[in-house]
């Protein structure tokens, strides 16, 4: 149906359509550049127009309005916002690796402040660009009508330089977008060489000549992973980090300098993001961050706190701001009109055919230039014959010019265009022709006509030119390699990237809260001191378990019911040190009157082939530690236990370790791992000690030849003893004395073997009190004694587990009491009477071999 002009359509057809032409009007002449010259419309058309304003690099600057207002006039009717945009941002070196354009006048910064207006600044073409644009007044290009008609405009450049992969290009077009990071210079240019002497190259081949981005401003780019993609599949994920250096301040201090950033991240905002985490406590350990940046370069210091660790804060930068970004490439690129997702070596091959043509192209044109200067050449030579007779009619002709090139041609056989040159020169000139001259230029351009024929009669020695072009350019503008490849893949930092491994106490209250402190907490102090408060526990609470460990270690926790649960040291709740903690139901799934018994660090890297367990009566089973690799949140079996009994201890062990089983009166017993036989999970175990009546199984220990084994008793007695007073027997037997129990020391609480590493002991009370002392001032003793007073404890309270340091030990203090000092030198007089009553026989009878049950 029509009316008039008017016509019905089908409207989803026209909207389509409408929507289709829209698409590729953004695809093809906005938002994507072109693969031949790497260059969008916009970009073309402020290179072409400063080419004709003559703004090359050996010109003068000019005011970059001047140039915005002929783009706009001639070639690009938009906004002169959008125009002007992309003249700053061909000028910025922090955008390009290979800036196209110099700029005079304020051109922004990488804290993203504005440029000024461009009535103040000033512009003119780098010498780069000058190779966009060489030789494109020699058709080696096509043209194309302008918007309006009235001029025309090259539909691509000649590009001598191979631009889109040196400054990539990033652009948003309707259901796609590019993004192509820039290259080295040196880089490219070997690539394509080598790909023109070896066509079947592969990209593997490629890549290990063009090895990767190179950002202009620098950072790490962290592995290859993700280069090997985007250049075998055109699509990858480059991980870059900034450049960092650690610098020791005055005070012990460290700071973090920053001098590279990764590409496109705004200084000023990561600046101020820093500010923020510190503030929020986010990223621990930053006391101050500050911009040094000057002229010199780039330089941003971050200062941290006296007791921070650099790599886990700097971990935690990478982590949480820019300083790592990931640049997701999408080798995108115009290609014949058509948008492609290209390999690094379709990039090469279609910019080596452009090249080809336009060389090609070249070629003919200064060859048709040649011929027709040979033309030329040829009707002089005719004139230097005959030159009386050319300079007679010239003379004597009454005819105008045309008649006269007629009268020329019909004499001598000029054809019009010798004639018309002949007549152009001045009879002077015509006179004063040497013959000599004209025949040296004519020799001299039958040899360039020579050599275009043979340049376009083998295109090899067109590829050739191209690579001779190439190493001009690495001579004159290829420079080093900004952004540094690490072979290292990043990944995604875990939370032990972000956390120190720094020696912590784990604390654990029968009620099951839990806690982990930095080991520094507790300042040494000398024997028989009273403590400091390591916990407030309720009345009805107190303290269980005490474990010096590393925050990246393994904690496994076994209960009383034979099941084992695993957690990260630095899962456990940082807190106070007079804090209870966290209660540990909700760290794990243990049931709500199931009780942790055991606690086991398993440090990080460090492998051991079995765990053996063992219970309150006294039975052990060893298990191969690979079962224990995997523990799920909701637990596993560890052992399998007697209604009546309860799992009291565990150990890591090699296959030729002893075991050390201390009772609550004193006895121990000691034997090879290798007298058990290995078991699984779910299995029961075998009897390790016998045990007389109303005696239990306290403490598990792997037993070196070489240590000493702690014992300390409940009421704070404690004594070191050689391992080798133990004798080894049989599993199953009674055991030797470890300990003269009385009721001024108590039953044994807790025993820990003690070697060369260890430098402090630390013992906390059921109250929740701790007490660290160095080792060294535990009197070495044999077995049969009842050692010294190690803890000072308050009425009612008791000494309920031990643990050994071996990091840095903290400075001792003296602030003791009399009192303390007093009682310290009555322990000694006590030790020394009850060494002089051993007995021969008694110690004969303790180390009587006892007969061993079997399983």
């Amino acid at each position: 149906m029509e009316l008039g002009n008017i016509k019905a359509v089908d409207i989803v057809d026209q909207m389509t359509g409408a929507y289709l032409d829209y698409s590729m009007s953004v695809i093809v002449a906005r938002a994507l550049p072109d693969v031949r010259d790497g260059l969008k419309p916009v970009h073309r058309r402020v290179l072409y127009a400063m080419d004709q304003m003559g703004l090359q690099s050996t010109k003068q600057f000019r005011k970059c309005a001047g140039t915005v207002g002929e783009v706009l006039k001639s070639y690009h009717p938009h906004g002169d916002v959008a125009v002007y945009d992309t003249l700053v941002r061909m000028a910025q070196p922090w955008s390009m690796r290979y800036p196209l354009i110099l700029g005079q006048g304020n051109f922004g910064s990488q804290d993203d402040d504005p440029p000024a207006a461009m009535r103040y600044t000033e512009a003119k073409m780098a010498a780069i660009a000058d190779e966009l644009l060489r030789d494109i007044e020699k058709d080696t290009v096509d043209f194309a009508p302008n918007y309006d008609n009235q001029t025309t405009e090259p539909t691509v450049l000649p590009a001598r330089l191979p631009n889109l992969l040196l400054n990539g290009s990033t652009g948003i077009a309707v259901g796609m977008a590019t993004n192509i990071p820039p290259h080295n210079l040196n880089e490219v240019c070997n690539g394509i060489i080598y790909l023109i002497d070896q066509p079947e190259a592969t990209t593997e081949e490629l890549a290990r000549i063009v090895r990767g981005p190179d950002f202009p401003t620098g950072g790490i780019i962290q592995g290859r992973e993700g280069i090997r993609n985007m250049y075998a599949n055109g699509r990858g994920r480059v991980v870059v980090r900034a450049r960092t250096n650690i610098e020791e301040t005055k005070g012990g201090r460290s700071s973090i300098i920053v001098t590279e950033l990764p590409y496109q991240v705004n200084k000023a905002e990561l600046v101020k993001k820093i500010a923020e985490l510190a503030r929020d406590r986010r990223v621990d350990g930053i006391a101050e961050v500050r911009d040094e940046s000057d002229r010199e370069g780039m330089r941003m210091v971050i200062d941290l706190k006296r007791d921070a660790n650099p790599r886990s804060v700097l971990n935690s930068l990478y982590k949480y701001t820019a300083m790592q970004s990931a640049f997701n490439a999408n080798m995108l690129a115009l290609v014949d009109r058509q948008p492609q997702t290209l390999t690094l070596k379709k990039f090469l091959v279609h910019y080596i055919h452009h090249r080809e043509i336009v060389l090609t192209r070249r070629t003919r044109y200064e060859l048709a230039k040649a011929e027709a200067r040979k033309h030329i050449l040829d009707g002089l030579k005719i004139a230097l014959d005959n030159l009386d007779a050319v300079i007679n009619t010239i003379r004597s002709s009454q005819r105008d010019t045309a008649g006269l090139s007629e009268e020329l041609q019909q004499q001598f056989g000029f054809s019009q265009e010798q004639a018309r040159a002949v007549l152009d020169m001045r009879l002077a000139s015509l006179a004063a022709l040497q013959r000599q001259r004209v025949e040296d230029e004519l020799k001299d351009v039958l040899q360039h006509i020579d050599y275009y024929r043979m340049l376009l009669s083998d295109i090899n020695e067109i590829r050739k030119l191209i690579k001779q072009d190439l190493e001009e350019l690495k001579e004159k503008y290829g420079d080093a390699r900004r952004s540094e490849i690490a072979d290292d893949e990043a990944s995604d930092f875990k939370d032990e990237d972000l956390i120190p491994n720094e020696e912590a106490v784990v604390t654990l209250t029968e009620k099951g809260y839990i806690k982990r402190l930095p080991s520094s907490t507790y300042r040494a102090q000398r024997r028989g001191g009273r403590g400091v408060t390591g916990m407030v526990t309720r009345e009805d609470d107190a303290v269980l378990h005490l474990l010096v460990t590393h925050t990246h270690d393994s904690l496994l926790f076994f209960t009383d019911r034979g099941r084992v649960f695993q957690l990260r040291v630095y899962e456990l709740p940082d807190t106070s040190r007079t804090a209870r903690g966290e209660h540990l139901i909700n760290l794990i799934s243990i049931e709500q009157r199931e009780r942790v018994t055991a606690i086991v660090s398993v440090p990080k890297g460090i492998s051991r082939d079995f765990m053996i367990v063992a219970t309150k009566k006294g039975e052990v089973k060893k298990t191969p530690m690979d079962e224990f690799e995997v523990v799920r949140r909701n637990g596993l079996i560890a052992m399998k236990l007697e209604d009546d009994d309860e799992l009291v201890g565990a150990k890591l062990v090699h296959a030729d370790d002893d075991v050390l089983l201390i009772t609550a009166q004193g006895r121990a017993a000691r034997f090879s791992v290798s007298e058990l036989r290995s078991a699984s999970r779910m299995s029961g175990g075998v009897r390790g000690i016998r045990l007389t009546a109303g005696d239990i199984l306290v403490s598990l220990n792997v037993a070196p030849e070489d240590a000493e084994l702690l014992v300390v008793s409940e009421y704070g007695y404690g004594k070191r003893t050689p391992i080798s007073e133990y004798p080894r027997h049989s599993r199953g037997g009674g055991g030797v004395m470890a300990m003269r129990v009385t009721e001024k020391s108590g039953n044994i609480a807790a025993a820990r073997v003690i070697t060369g590493r260890d430098s402090d002991l630390m013992i906390i009370s059921a109250s929740g009190v701790v007490i660290r002392t160095d080792v060294a001032l535990v009197k070495t003793s044999s077995r049969v004694t009842q050692g010294v007073h190690l803890m000072n404890l308050n009425e009612g309270d008791t000494v309920v587990a031990v643990a050994t340091t071996n990091g840095k030990k903290p400075r001792a203090t003296n602030d003791e009491s009399e009192e303390d000092e007093i009682e310290a030198n009555g322990d000694e007089e006590l030790l020394e009477d009850t060494d002089a009553v051993e007995s021969d026989a008694a110690e004969a009878e303790e180390a009587a071999e006892q007969p061993t049950e079997t399983e």
